[in-house]
């Protein structure tokens, strides 16, 4: 064995280390995500309790990745793809964060629409919910197996998500001027619609570090996601 070896071998196991770290975090988000929408789903505000405990687990590994990064980039200097590999998963454990955050907030909204009058329920928020979860589900997904065109098709469905948010807003706007009963439960709905929105911005940029990670390009703001559109057409 080379003198090197053990080092090596050393530095291979903090990442996979790292990787541990960030499924445990991805699974907790995930959870707090499904539990937070279903809540909202079926008007039970029980399970923000859970969900706010969840979210402190998901910042202390926050925490525990962003220093071990630091320590990884400052003894070991990775370089190539170790070196993608290091920053994209802290920039994808930073977006984990703060989807269990925004999880948090749906369920906090969840609990205040339970004490004002309600607002019957809109197949639209359904769609959303379920769109919204397929893609955090899939980026995640596409960053475990490195699947670059799985992250190209979550960010080519966010705009589905941003669809349905203005629609959300226009049927709410119109609800608000029809029923002033009807404002404090619409203004939480929207709070809950924009929540939605920034988890599945967020899903997409963690399938844009995905890709990234894969093929050591960007593809933010659109770059070259049109090739793909055309490839698939």
């Amino acid at each position: 064995m080379s003198p090197d070896g053990a080092p090596r071998r050393h530095f291979h196991d903090e990442l996979d280390m790292l990787q541990e770290k960030l499924l445990e975090m991805a699974s907790l988000v995930e959870h707090a995500l499904a539990e937070a929408t279903a809540a909202l789903l079926d008007g039970d505000p029980s399970k923000g309790e859970t969900i706010r405990l969840g979210d402190e687990r998901v910042d202390e590994l926050e925490i525990e990745i962003d220093e071990r990064v630091i320590e990884l980039l400052a003894l070991q200097q990775p370089m190539a793809k170790d070196l993608r590999q290091i920053i994209a998963t802290n920039k994808v454990s930073n977006d984990l964060e703060r989807m269990a955050d925004h999880a948090v907030n749906i369920a906090r909204a969840v609990t205040r629409l339970h004490d004002v009058p309600p607002i019957p329920k809109m197949r639209e928020f359904e769609d959303m919910i379920e769109i919204t979860r397929g893609m955090v589900s899939d980026a995640l997904a596409a960053y475990v197996s490195r699947n670059a065109g799985t992250a190209r098709m979550v960010c080519m469905t966010d705009d589905r998500v941003d669809d349905l948010k203005r629609t959300i807003f226009r049927i709410l706007v119109t609800l608000m001027l029809e029923d002033e009963k009807r404002i404090a439960a619409a203004l939480e709905l929207l709070l809950i619609s924009q929540n939605l929105e920034r988890i599945a911005d967020l899903a997409t940029n963690i399938s844009e570090d995905v890709v990234f990670l894969v093929e050591g390009r960007s593809i933010k703001h659109g770059t070259r996601l049109g090739e793909f559109e055309d490839y698939n057409s």
